[in-house]
C-alpha cells in the first residue's frame, strides 16, 4: 500500500512540472555596446560600437557607423583618430601604422550625438614565450585521443599578471565558453615556465595561431565575469544574469553602456601540427 502511494506521488510531481519562462524585461532605449583595443600590433587596433539587445531579441545587432572615435595619450598632445570600415563593421586608426608604445597610458574616447565615453589603460611590457610544443597523446580518462600543445615561457613581472590567450585553429577563433584561457599569478606563474598545456586537442596538419596578452586588471575581470555568466546554467540555485561591470566610464549622455576597452601588448606564434616519426 505504501508503495502505490509514493508511486501516485512521484505521478502527480511529474506531471505538475511545466517550463516556465522568466519575464526579463524590456528596455525602451538599446545600451551602447563598446569592444575595444589598442596593442603593439596595427593589425588588433579597433573598436567595436554596437547597440545591445534584449534577452531573447533575435534579430541582428544594430552597428553604430557615425560615432567620432579617437584615442589620446594623457600628458601629451597626441591625438590618434579612428575612422569607420564597412568591411570590418568597426572603427580602425587613420593611419594604420599608429601603436601602443610600452610605458605609455591611452585613454579611447567615442562620442555619439550627446553622449560622450572615455576608457584608459597602460600599454605594459609583454612576457617572454620561449617555445609552443606538441605532443599526441592516446585516449585516457577524461581526456580524447589527439595532439595537444604546450606553451613554454617566462613571467618576470611582480605585478600586474593578467593575462588571456586565444586560440586560431584554420582561421577561426576558437570563441566557444570553455575558449577563454585566462590566467593571473594568484597560484604562481612557475606553470608557464613547466609549459602550460591548451586543454582540448588538435588533429594533424592543423594550423594553429595563438595569440598572448597581457592585460590591465579592469580589463582580465570584465573577461573573468563574462565567462562566469556563460557558464551560469541558469538553474534554481545560479545568481540572476548579471552584465559584467564595464571599465568605460559615462562623461554625459546615457548613464548606461556596457563592454570594455583593453590597452595590451600582443604576443603571437603560429604553427601547423605534423606528425613525429622515428
Amino acid at each position: 500500500m505504501h508503495r502505490f502511494v509514493w508511486i501516485l506521488l512521484a505521478v502527480f510531481t511529474w506531471s505538475c512540472q511545466e517550463e516556465v519562462t522568466l519575464p526579463l524585461g524590456t528596455k525602451s532605449e538599446l545600451v551602447p555596446t563598446i569592444e575595444g583595443f589598442w596593442t603593439d600590433q596595427g593589425i588588433y587596433n579597433e573598436v567595436k560600437f554596437t547597440l545591445s539587445k534584449d534577452y531573447y531579441d533575435s534579430t541582428e545587432v544594430v552597428v553604430v557607423t557615425d560615432a567620432e572615435v579617437f584615442i589620446t595619450s594623457p600628458g601629451t598632445d597626441k591625438v590618434i583618430p579612428f575612422v569607420y570600415l564597412s568591411g570590418t563593421k568597426s572603427y580602425k586608426p587613420q593611419n594604420p601604422l599608429d601603436k601602443a608604445v610600452i610605458g605609455e597610458r591611452y585613454q579611447l574616447n567615442i562620442r555619439w550625438g550627446e553622449n560622450v565615453y572615455v576608457s584608459d589603460g597602460l600599454m605594459l611590457e609583454p612576457p617572454i614565450v620561449d617555445s609552443v610544443t606538441w605532443r599526441f597523446e592516446e585516449e585516457r580518462l577524461f581526456r580524447d585521443e589527439g595532439y595537444y600543445i604546450k606553451v613554454y615561457g617566462r613571467i618576470p613581472f611582480e605585478e600586474d599578471n593578467n593575462y588571456r590567450i586565444r586560440v586560431i585553429e584554420n582561421d577561426t577563433l576558437k570563441n566557444q565558453r570553455e575558449d577563454y584561457l585566462l590566467f593571473d599569478d594568484t597560484f604562481g606563474l612557475t606553470f608557464f615556465e613547466e609549459g602550460l598545456e591548451l586543454g582540448y586537442t588538435f588533429e594533424e596538419k592543423d594550423r594553429v595561431r595563438l595569440e598572448l596578452f597581457r592585460l590591465n586588471r579592469d580589463a582580465f575581470d570584465y573577461l573573468n565575469q563574462l565567462v562566469n555568466l556563460l557558464f551560469s546554467d541558469g538553474g534554481l540555485f545560479s545568481p540572476p544574469p548579471q552584465n559584467p561591470d564595464t571599465n568605460i566610464r559615462v562623461v554625459s549622455g546615457n548613464p548606461e553602456v556596457l563592454g570594455y576597452f583593453a590597452v595590451t601588448p600582443v604576443l603571437s606564434r603560429s604553427l601547423v601540427i605534423q606528425a613525429k616519426y622515428d
